[in-house]
């Protein structure tokens, strides 16, 4: 049985925190919360279960890395803190114990991550014996093990796209992820802080270097593109309201390019409600959402990957499987070596003890 932390109840936070409290194998010994709503609060209640469970929630960092747990469950925001939680992580390694976690998008594919943020992760691992792994759904599995699996099936590849196609009107998820992708912004407002040109492709580059290597080709640069479209009548949801020539919808990706020719393309197509950007993909007829692998070789390949449905919408799904990922991956990082590890370094299929 492995003794784990729970760090943050946000929206994946609280189904990992539900994994955690469920499963045989796993003992949650301690939960950190940020707000101070949550301070003091048992874990069950805080992930809507009825029973206590006697662990109360903190935000005291130095009593969490003093449990000496297995292993943290890093759900907290990073990417727009990163001094601190970059601390935080660093603090639990030094202190000898792993984290799993879904924060730190650039780490998906460690192997291209920047110095300013593998060099203190690495310390900390060889200082305290650790290890760190960073995954989710997106970027994660979609653009790493359910794209290796097609490429697996190739003879040849000429050209890989993966994509996310997503109808993000139910996602309650307006401040973070609305703020983020600009949705609801006039067209003529300063556009929203992904729109930077370089953060795409600082975000998924990872992937897109990561099947390059799969691929055994050199890329020659590996650049982002933006777009937005903008409704011509108001649309009202759960993700925000969007008045009438405001933002609805963004198509995105990230390209790595070969003689001229994007060869990678890990593309998001994201809209509020169907009758969002009507020309651009939309994904099966009968689904909200879907993470799709085409690739362009001998043979050609499309995998279409879904998940919830029926009485759980896809996007909250999508929430539930990127907790998931990282709690089904305890078992296999705590066996691996310690250091920063990729979905590469673990074994195929390392989703361990999944309980019904």
């Amino acid at each position: 049985m492995y003794r784990v932390i729970q760090f943050s109840t946000g929206n994946v936070g609280r189904e990992a925190l539900r994994m955690i409290i469920a499963r045989p194998d796993l003992e949650l010994v301690g939960v950190h919360a940020a707000s101070p709503a949550k301070i003091g609060r048992d874990a069950a209640e805080l992930c809507g279960l009825g029973e206590p469970t006697g662990i109360t929630a903190t935000d005291d960092l130095d009593a969490l890395v003093a449990l000496g747990a297995d292993c943290v469950v890093f759900t907290a925001q990073a990417e727009t803190r990163p001094d601190e939680a970059l601390a935080q992580m660093c603090a639990f390694l030094r202190a000898g114990t792993d984290v799993v976690a879904t924060s730190f998008v650039w780490l998906v594919n460690p192997r291209s991550a920047d110095a300013w943020l593998l060099d203190p992760l690495r310390e900390a691992c060889e200082e305290g014996g650790s290890s760190l792994y960073v995954n989710g759904i997106d970027p994660g599995y979609s653009g790493d093990t359910l794209a290796l699996a097609a490429l697996s099936l190739a003879g040849s590849a000429d050209r890989v796209v993966i994509q996310e196609v997503f109808d993000y009107a139910d996602y309650d998820d307006g401040e973070f992820t609305g703020v983020q992708f600009g949705f609801g912004l006039p067209a003529d407002a300063e556009p929203a802080l992904m729109a930077t040109p370089g953060i795409v492709a600082s975000i998924w580059g990872g992937s897109v270097h990561l099947l390059a290597e799969a691929m055994g080709i050199t890329l020659d640069s590996v650049s982002d593109r933006w777009e937005t479209w903008v409704t011509p009548t108001p649309i009202d949801c759960v993700m925000t309201k969007v008045e009438a020539n405001c933002v609805a919808a963004v198509r995105f990706a990230a390209e790595g390019f070969r003689d001229g020719r994007a060869v990678i393309v890990v593309e998001h197509v994201n809209r509020l409600t169907p009758a969002a950007a009507p020309d651009w993909a939309y994904p099966p007829e009968g689904r909200d959402g879907v993470h799709r692998v085409l690739v362009e070789g001998h043979p050609g390949i499309e995998i279409n990957s879904h998940v919830g449905g029926g009485e759980i919408s896809e996007t909250f799904a999508g929430v539930v499987s990127t907790a998931a990922r990282v709690v089904n991956a305890i078992a296999a990082v705590r066996a691996a070596d310690p250091g920063i590890l990729g979905v590469v370094d673990l074994p195929a299929g390392y989703a361990g003890r999944v309980m019904s």
